[in-house]
């Protein structure tokens, strides 16, 4: 039973200052933070009341207002999903959603890892600042850009296309091969966001108190040792925070970056869960079966998030939240 205390007149319970106390304590730091909820509010919850399209034959053309035109339109119950479960694209979608996954998983995660570790290496602040901001840089170009630079380099009259047939070899054509398409994909994404993410990294190793590399120096830890007995504990709770963040992204591989390599090598080998959506949705107008696709990979990111936030707690990390 929570047991009533008073501390300068002002009731608490078991100790603690009550409501009204914290609310008038933290006042500014709530006004602070009340543009970003309302913000996370209209454009991240509000929207989830749209997910009932997915039990409807949703018609958008029955009214100007979206809400008149979800109370107007027919009820199909779960039509929608036993269609989804037995069409044969939606599980051409999932296979290259989770391929895309686990390359980029493998791949990708650990180079902004390797990056920090490397800059934070560097002696030198103004070669450590030169190579901070040449990595930045790519982070800035839209995914029209990169995919024009990679076309020029890779694409069938690309530079390295250019060179093997001026040694007697035969041209690739890398951009419209999609048996190697996942592999290109990943690829980009490394060059694009690698330097961008190693911005949590390096704050991490920032944090690291430089009295325990003299402690270990003086122990005769040598730069291995010292790299993995306390480098890698001090970057281990961000990285277990940012893998069961990933894993719960596991769904969503790049829309825009795949929406426009789509066509070059055909939906066999691009298609994925977010284009499956866009396609049936914007371009085939379906909107129920759209709806009803996105809402099945938002439950199973949700769950994978408490999935790999339980893993997490297991090996002694917090994760996304506490136990």
């Amino acid at each position: 039973m929570n047991r009533k205390k008073t501390v300068d007149g002002k009731k608490t319970v078991d100790g603690k200052p009550s409501l009204r106390r914290r609310f008038g304590r933290d006042r500014v730091l709530l006004l602070m933070t009340l543009p970003a909820v309302l913000l996370i509010l209209v454009f991240n919850y509000l929207p989830i009341l749209g997910n009932v399209v997915a039990f409807q034959d949703y018609n958008p053309y029955v009214s100007d207002n979206g809400i008149v035109s979800m109370l107007h339109s027919a009820w199909v119950g779960l039509d929608d999903f036993r269609q989804i479960f037995a069409d044969s694209a939606f599980w051409s979608a999932v296979k290259n959603t989770l391929v895309l996954f686990v390359l980029q998983l493998v791949l990708f995660f650990p180079v902004p890892i390797l990056l920090a570790l490397l800059i934070n290496s560097v002696v030198r602040p103004r070669v450590r600042a030169f190579a901070q901001a040449v990595l930045y840089l790519p982070h800035f170009f839209s995914w029209v850009l990169v995919i024009a630079v990679f076309q020029q380099l890779f694409g069938g009259a690309g530079v390295l296309s250019q060179l093997l047939r001026q040694h007697g070899y035969n041209g690739l054509d890398i951009m419209t091969n999609p048996s190697t398409f996942k592999f290109l994909v990943t690829a980009e994404g490394i060059w694009k966001d690698a330097g961008w993410g190693i911005i949590i990294f390096l704050a991490a190793l920032a944090s690291v108190s430089p009295d325990l590399y003299e402690a270990a120096a003086m122990d005769g830890a040598g730069r291995r040792r010292r790299m993995w007995h306390v480098t890698l504990p001090a970057l281990r709770p961000v990285i277990a925070l940012l893998l069961v963040l990933r894993v719960g992204d596991a769904l969503t591989v790049g829309f825009e970056q795949i929406l426009l390599q789509r066509d070059a090598v055909g939906p066999g080998a691009a298609e994925v869960l977010d284009t499956f959506v866009w396609w049936n949705g914007v371009r085939n107008q379906n909107f129920g079966y759209a709806a009803a696709a996105g809402l099945i990979k938002g439950v199973v990111s949700l769950g994978l998030v408490l999935a790999a936030n339980k893993v997490a707690h297991l090996m002694g990390e917090q994760g996304v939240y506490k136990k």
